[in-house]
């Protein structure tokens, strides 16, 4: 393949332009492994890359944060001709050509190997989203979370990362509750296993009260903002939440009463440059334990590049539900 398409967001004159373009093998940027493109993903994050240009190191440059394919060329030994690999976080697509693309290449020490019991495709229905809300599993679990505690919330639950994570924590056996603001979502929302579903405005923190009732054994938070302030004054003594998005805001108003009294744990949760050990151990649970039971699912859609600028815009809107595949 001497030319390819990719998605291609560039710069002239202080305007930004996002069009699918051909580009050579040449126009590729440096790096020991080059992939043939099956899937890439939709996040939050390559809206804000693509439409809102937040984050972009480069111009011009191929968004998408996610991709899996398979190895055509590699100058690493690590990886040979006709390995199927993942590639998500650093910085790709952002600073460095990402997943948008039918070729890639990228830094070796970037690459995962294909996790037994995940194909291509489940690897991206997954993608950062699914990556980052089993990281947040095991995080809540390293700090105690067990089955049995009490509910355990999930904010934004729709969203890429909130699906995923009521399916994982209904599938370890734990009683989840969902927050949206979309009224009707519920049916979605228990088909991936909540027990329960509520609405978003009834966690949101209007009047910075440090301490509420006791609610929550742990939850997981994609929104931050003031429904993370609501939920750090609502936790059970000795609950988490994982904190790991920024969609309602980053501004957090808290004090130290439910750390002191109530010995609370915030965990910040980081898929860009979490360390390849950590990566390597929750991409293979992504495949075993952690393995989701909604992969072929109504929680997937599949785009070509040529609809992927209309969801970029739609996904900051809101209005995207579950994940957004690209196949390339």
């Amino acid at each position: 393949m001497n030319t390819f398409q990719a998605m291609v967001l560039d710069q002239v004159n202080d305007q930004t332009k996002l069009e699918i373009k051909q580009l050579s093998m040449d126009d590729l940027p440096q790096g020991e492994v080059t992939i043939r493109v099956a899937y890439s993903s939709v996040n939050f994050k390559d809206g804000l890359v693509a439409i809102q240009n937040q984050f972009v190191e480069t111009y011009p440059l191929v968004p998408g944060i996610d991709l899996a394919g398979t190895v055509i060329e590699s100058k690493d030994e690590q990886f040979k001709t006709g390995d199927e690999v993942i590639v998500t976080s650093y910085q790709l697509g952002t600073g460095h050509f990402g997943g948008f693309s039918e070729i890639a290449r990228v830094p070796a020490e970037w690459v995962v190997p294909l996790p037994k019991g995940l194909s291509l495709k489940e690897a991206m229905i997954l993608g950062t989203a699914g990556f980052t809300a089993a990281l947040a599993v095991q995080r809540l679990e390293d700090n105690e979370l067990e089955p049995g505690q009490g509910p355990v919330l999930v904010a934004g639950a729709t969203g890429g990362v909130g699906s995923i994570s009521v399916n994982i924590l209904a599938k370890r056996g734990y009683d989840v509750v969902a927050s949206t603001g979309k009224s009707n979502e519920e049916a979605y929302l228990k088909g991936l296993g909540a027990k329960q579903i509520i609405k978003r405005n009834e966690i949101i923190d209007t009047d910075q009260t440090p301490m509420r009732e006791e609610k929550w054994a742990g939850a997981i938070d994609p929104v931050g903002g003031k429904t993370l302030q609501y939920i750090l004054s609502t936790l059970k003594y000795g609950g988490s939440v994982a904190t790991c998005g920024l969609t309602g805001g980053v501004e957090v108003s808290t004090t130290v009463l439910p750390y002191i009294s109530r010995g609370v744990n915030w965990l910040g949760i980081d898929s860009v440059e979490c360390p390849m050990k950590q990566r390597l151990k929750v991409w293979n649970r992504l495949g075993d334990d952690l393995k989701s039971t909604m992969l072929h699912a109504d929680m997937v859609n599949e785009i070509s590049l040529k609809e992927l600028p209309e969801v970029l815009t739609d996904i900051l809107e809101g209005k995207v539900r579950g994940r957004t595949l690209v196949k390339l």
